[in-house]
């Protein structure tokens, strides 16, 4: 039997038009694997793009074996992008427009030179020829209040709901952009999170699976798979260098990367 790939798209927009909270997709609905999510995410993404939309980048979840042993799941998870909900430091976020807004902080590489579909690099020196600027990033994240309890005990609902959902991307600040990056050191570049001035956390690229062009190169094999590419001018966000923070009204982020830029915002 197939699975009912638009009804389940159609389940996920109506709940974001309800604003409502996270819950599993429904049995009927919930697709058999991973690989079926994406799918269901495909559906999702091509009904808002209908609206009006388009695609702009790319975004990359569990990238530490924490969070892999916390989800029960052995892989990362793949997100798009959408070009509405890119924001420019610095930003205005309005925290209400999320049931619950979370926000990450990354490194973004920007796509110069377009990775055609079916030709995915294979290695950090290819994928970072096609590489022609980075910034840092806040990843904003709607997890819908989910209870974090029911990943990995729930048969893997909720894990491959959180697939089929465009891995919970409510959009990105991305500060400016860097195309003098060459000579950074990614594995070593330390990335500092500071609310209301008070520094929350740090990190550093080599926490995003090792090294964040690894995240890279497992992002293009996965469009790869799904028979896509990286146009130019396309970004992605290779996974969070902090814990997630869930921000209050009023509150000021800045997430600083060392000797490359600060990406800035204000949650309002």
């Amino acid at each position: 039997m197939t699975h009912p790939i638009e009804q389940a798209a159609d389940w996920l927009r109506r709940r974001h038009e309800q604003h409502a909270g996270y819950e599993p997709l429904p049995a009927p609905l919930l697709p058999p694997t991973v690989a079926a999510a994406y799918d269901v995410q495909d559906a999702l993404v091509r009904a808002w793009c209908a609206a009006g939309d388009a695609v702009a980048g790319h975004k990359i979840a569990l990238t530490t074996p924490q969070m892999r042993r916390f989800v029960g799941f052995d892989d990362s998870i793949a997100g798009q992008v959408l070009a509405s909900r890119v924001h420019a430091s610095p930003a205005r976020i309005a925290r209400d427009r999320a049931v619950r807004l979370g926000f990450e902080c990354e490194i973004a590489f920007r796509i110069g030179r377009a990775i055609a579909p079916g030709a995915a690099p294979a290695t950090r020196a290819a994928v970072a020829a096609h590489i022609d600027a980075i910034a840092p990033a806040f990843e904003l994240v709607d997890d819908g209040a989910a209870d974090y309890a029911r990943f990995a005990q729930d048969g893997g609902a909720t894990l491959r709901t959180l697939a089929a959902d465009n891995a919970w991307n409510h959009g990105v600040v991305l500060g400016d952009w860097v195309q003098d990056w060459r000579g950074v050191d990614l594995d070593a570049l330390e990335g500092v999170a500071a609310a209301d001035g008070a520094e929350i956390g740090r990190g550093h690229g080599r926490d995003v699976l090792g090294h964040p062009l690894d995240a890279m190169v497992w992002m293009v094999r996965h469009l790869a798979a799904r028979g896509r590419g990286l146009p130019a001018g396309a970004f992605v966000i290779t996974g969070s260098l902090v814990t997630t923070r869930f921000p209050s009204a009023g509150e000021t982020d800045e997430f600083t990367l060392a000797g490359v830029g600060t990406a800035r915002m204000q949650i309002v």
